[in-house]
């Protein structure tokens, strides 16, 4: 029992040291916090990055290098440019010539490509003259340049375009969906949104192309929500996975649907409405977010942001601004409100977080702050 033991321990103990940090600025210099508000990394960069794959980007004595989430530095700093890792490479710029390199700092042999571009679940694209390709990080060729445009992949699938037409290739270099449409988008579920000539419709997972009656814009499915917005005749409504109308189109704006709640724009305020299209929470609002995974929605009372529940009771107060990051080159994606169980907000030209309740994390403020990533 002893080694199983022992075994459960060390993985405990892995377990306790994985964190996420946000890279913070004060007195225009950068450090890092972690989600209980503790200062791990002191601000000393000028120009930093925030962590991926573990490493983050540091600009120390006029070169960039790289530090482990202990503020150690894991790569010297040696480079004119540097990026975010990803899949275990990063792209760096030393002497005029641009390179991949691995954690150690040591330069990896690629095929040659007329542009080096970041890797990205895996996979990096392949420029030859006007065509792209996929490699994957130990430099095999997994999808020789074919297409004339391949955008960045989500969740395995990335739009690809051929011939003026768009479709979506898997991460193995497979066309998922032909190329044969004038738009395309993909959804977190997988399900793609697609316009032929007039006409949009979906695509589910390999099935065929199925129009939606009278459509002519649809947005993307938000994670495993059932619905998602769309419009007809110059009015938003909401349809399902299968194409049909299941809200009527009626309102001038809306967002998408989270926790089983919308934002919809009525006589010229925000409110919500639940799945059935009725109105939830009253129309109130001058502006008004999608709820978070953590049930509370950002909504704007006066000039200042706030945060509602469920039930539309303010229970954080309307006194903060809210925006996506701006100051490094990695952030957190353009959602506001609450991620994790944290909201980066701005208080008295201040930036800072605040939990569910309201607390200021680490009761601190700073000249800006990015979301948190994984560090390690």
């Amino acid at each position: 029992m002893k080694p199983l033991f022992t075994c459960l321990l060390a993985f405990a103990v892995c377990l306790s040291y994985a964190q996420e940090l946000a890279l913070v600025k004060t007195n225009k210099k950068i450090g890092y916090i972690d989600t209980q508000g503790n200062l791990t990394i002191a601000p000393q960069f000028d120009k930093a990055g925030s962590f991926s794959d573990g490493l983050a980007a540091v600009f120390v004595n006029g070169k960039w290098g790289y530090i482990n989430a202990r503020g150690e530095t894991v790569i010297e700093p040696q480079f004119d440019a540097a990026k975010a890792f990803n899949s275990g490479l990063a792209i760096v710029e030393k002497d005029k010539l641009w390179q991949y390199i691995d954690k150690t700092g040591t330069a990896v042999e690629m095929p040659a490509s007329d542009k080096l571009y970041d890797f990205n679940e895996g996979v990096a694209f392949l420029r030859s003259g006007d065509l792209v390709g996929l490699i994957d990080n130990k430099g095999h060729v997994i999808l020789k340049p074919s297409y004339a445009e391949i955008q960045s992949f989500t969740n395995g699938l990335a739009k690809v375009r051929q011939n003026g037409k768009w479709g979506v290739i898997d991460v193995g270099g497979s066309a998922v969906v032909e190329p044969r449409y004038d738009e395309i988008d993909i959804s977190d579920n997988g399900i793609v949104i697609a316009r032929e000539g007039t006409t949009f419709g979906l695509i589910s997972k390999g099935g065929p192309f199925t129009p939606v009656d009278g459509a002519d814009k649809i947005w993307t499915f938000l994670g495993d929500e059932p619905l998602t917005y769309a419009r007809k005749n110059d009015k938003l409504g909401f349809i399902n996975q299968q194409g049909e109308w299941v809200i009527e189109p009626q309102y001038d704006k809306a967002r998408a649907f989270r926790n089983g709640l919308a934002p919809v724009y009525v006589d010229k305020k925000w409110g919500y409405i639940n799945a059935q299209g009725e109105l939830a929470i009253q129309p109130q609002y001058p502006d008004a977010e999608i709820f978070s995974p953590d049930g509370l929605a950002p909504v704007k009372v006066g000039k200042e942001w706030g945060f509602i529940n469920a039930t539309g009771q303010l229970v954080i107060p309307a006194e903060y601004g809210i925006s996506v990051a701006l100051i490094g080159f990695l952030t957190g994606g353009d959602e506001k409100g609450f991620i994790n169980g944290l909201a980066r907000v701005k208080h008295n030209g201040k930036w800072g977080f605040i939990d569910t309740s309201g607390k200021v994390l680490g009761n601190e403020w700073f000249d800006n702050a990015e979301p948190f990533e994984k560090a390690n």
